[in-house]
C-alpha cells in the first residue's frame, strides 16, 4: 500500500511501493463489492457513492484512457508495446493491475481504474468494521482506513499521480504536464463524500501547494525530474508560498538556491509547512492571502526573472487566485473580478509567448477590483 510520507521517502516512491505491497497482500475485493444497495450502491444521498464513482467520476475510466489512439502514439514514442499492460502507465491509471492476479478475489476487475482501494487503502482490517455505527472515525483510521479528512494525508494520496511523472513520459511521450492543485481538483470531482470540517477550500489549496513543492524538490534532488522544466516550476512554487505571507514558523526558501543542500532543506521545510497548515488554519486567511497575491504585479516587471520562471509564476498564481476568490462568500466578491481573472488565465496560458508586462497590468487591475494596494 502507499506508505505515509516521511522525509527521504516522498510520495514519488510511494507509486513503486504501492505495486510491491499489492503484489504481496491479498486484495480480495474490488469496487463491485461496495456496490450493493445496502452499502454504497443505493439511491439515497448517503449510500450512492459507488453510483457516483462508476457513472460520473473520470477515475473509474482511467484505465480506458490507456486504450485510446493517443495513448498508443505516446507508447510508440516510448517503445512501450502496450500501455494498458505497462507498469509505467497502470501504476496511476489502473493500480489494481499491479497486484499478483493469483491474490485477487474472483470479483475483482484489475482494470476498474482508480477505485475504492486506491484512495481508501487496503481493506483487510477495516472492511467488516467500517459499517458499524458505533465505530468512530478514529477507530476506522486505526484499523487502516486512510484518513482523507486530514488534508495532509489527502494531498499525499493524490499528489503521487497528479504531479509526479517520469520525465520521459512528458519529454518523449508528450504526456500532458501536470500541475497539482488539491482544492481545485477536489472541487472538480463529482463528490461522493461529505466534508466533515466545513469550508476547507483555501486550506486545501495551501496544503496542496506545500506538498507540491515538497514533491518537486525531492524529484529534483534525486534526479527524477527534467531540470529545464522542474526548476522554473520549483521557483514558481517557492515564490507563491513566500508571497502568501503564511510561513507557520518555517524558514523561508531562497528561489535562487537549487543545489542539493537547498533542495534537501526544501523537502523538509515544505513537508513541515503542509503538516502545520493541515492542523491549523484561520478561515480569514483566504481573503488576506488573495489580496497579497493579487498585489504582486511588480514581481512580473522585474528584469531579474527569466521568462520561463515568470510564466511558471503566472500559472501557479492564476490557479491560486481562482481558488481563493472562490473561497470568499459570493457577496464579498467584487463586481468584475471573475471577468478580470478570466483574462489573467488567458494571458498565463499564452506560453511560450508569455508577456510579463501585459500580465502585470491585468493583475494590477485585478488587485484594484479587490480593493488591494495595487
Amino acid at each position: 500500500m502507499r506508505p505515509a510520507f516521511k522525509v527521504g521517502l516522498p510520495c514519488f516512491l510511494g507509486l513503486a511501493a504501492l505495486g510491491r505491497a499489492w503484489a504481496a497482500d491479498v486484495v480480495a475485493l474490488g469496487a463491485s463489492s461496495c456496490s450493493s444497495s445496502g452499502c454504497h450502491g443505493g439511491a439515497g444521498d448517503r449510500s450512492n457513492q459507488f453510483v457516483i464513482w462508476s457513472q460520473r467520476d473520470v477515475h473509474s475510466r482511467s484505465y480506458a484512457t490507456l486504450t485510446t489512439a493517443r495513448s498508443a502514439r505516446m507508447a510508440e514514442a516510448l517503445a512501450i508495446a502496450n500501455p494498458a499492460a505497462s507498469t509505467r502507465c497502470v501504476v496511476c491509471h489502473a493500480p489494481l493491475a499491479l497486484a499478483d492476479p493469483s491474490r485477487l478475489g474472483a470479483a475483482v476487475d484489475p482494470v476498474e481504474g482508480v477505485s475504492c482501494v486506491s484512495c481508501h487503502d487496503l481493506p483487510a482490517n477495516w472492511l467488516r468494521g467500517h459499517t458499524r455505527t458505533d465505530w468512530t472515525h478514529a477507530e476506522r483510521v486505526a484499523a487502516g482506513m486512510r484518513d482523507l479528512d486530514d488534508l495532509y494525508t489527502r494531498a499525499n494520496a493524490c499528489v503521487a499521480c497528479h504531479q509526479n511523472l517520469d520525465p520521459a513520459l512528458v519529454g518523449v511521450g508528450r504526456h500532458p504536464a501536470l500541475i497539482f492543485e488539491l482544492d481545485g481538483q477536489t472541487q472538480d470531482e463529482p463528490r461522493h463524500w461529505r466534508e466533515h470540517a466545513g469550508d476547507i477550500g483555501s486550506q486545501a489549496w495551501f496544503v496542496g501547494q506545500a506538498v507540491a513543492l515538497r514533491e518537486v524538490s525531492w524529484a529534483l534532488l534525486n534526479g527524477r525530474a527534467d531540470p529545464a522544466r522542474a526548476i522554473p516550476a520549483w521557483q514558481g512554487l517557492v515564490w507563491l508560498l513566500s508571497r502568501s505571507g503564511l510561513d507557520y514558523g518555517v524558514a523561508p526558501l531562497d528561489p535562487a538556491a537549487t543545489g542539493p543542500a537547498a533542495l534537501a532543506s526544501a523537502v523538509e521545510a515544505a513537508d513541515l509547512l503542509a503538516r502545520r497548515a493541515a492542523q491549523k488554519w484561520d478561515p480569514r486567511s483566504a481573503a488576506i492571502v488573495l489580496r497579497r497575491l493579487a498585489s504582486t504585479h511588480r514581481d512580473f516587471l522585474s528584469p531579474d526573472a527569466a521568462p520561463i520562471a515568470q510564466a511558471c509564476r503566472a500559472d501557479r498564481l492564476v490557479l491560486s487566485l481562482d481558488r481563493l476568490l472562490d473561497a470568499l462568500p459570493a457577496a464579498e466578491r467584487p463586481a468584475g473580478s471573475s471577468e478580470r481573472l478570466d483574462r489573467l488565465f488567458h494571458l498565463a496560458q499564452s506560453q511560450p509567448d508569455f508577456a510579463p508586462a501585459e500580465f502585470a497590468r491585468e493583475l494590477e487591475g485585478f488587485a484594484r477590483a479587490l480593493g488591494g494596494s495595487g
